[in-house]
């Protein structure tokens, strides 16, 4: 499963990658099955509802349309077209169950940014898994050492901080953190001054998320 992400501001040059994830190729493997959940959200646009609109840093909010691709409404096959293997993602992205997400940035297109990434599932096992494949696939990438079950953080979430480590595509210190909450997974990014900022940030923007969210 490969998730790419690379937002690209009008007249701004490209400073951060954020979600380049690559190798992934299990759908849900491994993972018991469980039944369908009841619908906490029916559609993409009830979903965008849900996601916070400020970020504790204060960073004011990109327009969806002033990225490229666009932020906002995700459909499978938005995020299969992140691929370069549209096709093959598709099916991965199916057999996760993936119904629709939505996706939000902050910045100002010369510094930190932060990003935020919800996505709904079929099932609790499909969003579970999918947001342990995003995390693992990233730690791999931007060489991270993963942090599972961090303090402070719901049960089930992953932590990755990345310092100044070269040549992963990363405009400088990050932090990532990744959780399923039912049939959603919640992603948050940042790029700060300081892998201490950024940690800050996403713990504060996924508190304020996840407590948007349905159960």
């Amino acid at each position: 499963m490969t998730r790419g992400r690379l937002p690209r501001w009008r007249a701004v040059a490209v400073l951060l990658c954020l979600l380049p994830l690559q190798a992934c190729t299990r759908a849900v493997d491994g993972v018991p099955t469980a039944g369908p959940v009841a619908s906490p959200v029916d559609s993409p646009e009830e979903l965008g509802e849900l996601i916070v609109t400020e970020v504790a840093s204060g960073l004011p909010r990109f327009a969806d349309q002033e990225l490229d691709p666009p932020a906002g409404a995700k459909r499978v096959e938005d995020i299969a077209e992140y691929s370069d293997d549209p096709a093959r993602e598709r099916q991965v992205l199916e057999g996760y169950g993936y119904r629709y997400g939505w996706e939000r940035f902050w910045g100002d297109g010369s510094g930190p940014v932060t990003g935020v990434f919800v996505d709904q599932f079929e099932t609790r096992a499909g969003a579970g898994a999918y947001a342990e494949d995003l995390a693992s696939n990233d730690a791999e990438r931007y060489r991270g050492m993963l942090q599972e079950d961090p303090p402070d953080l719901p049960g089930g979430c992953r932590l990755l901080l990345v310092e100044d480590e070269p040549d992963v595509g990363l405009s400088g210190p990050a932090a990532f953190v990744w959780c399923g909450h039912g049939a959603f997974s919640v992603s948050v990014t940042s790029v700060a001054d300081t892998v201490e900022a950024a940690e800050q940030e996403v713990r504060a923007v996924l508190e304020e998320q996840l407590d948007r969210l349905p159960p």
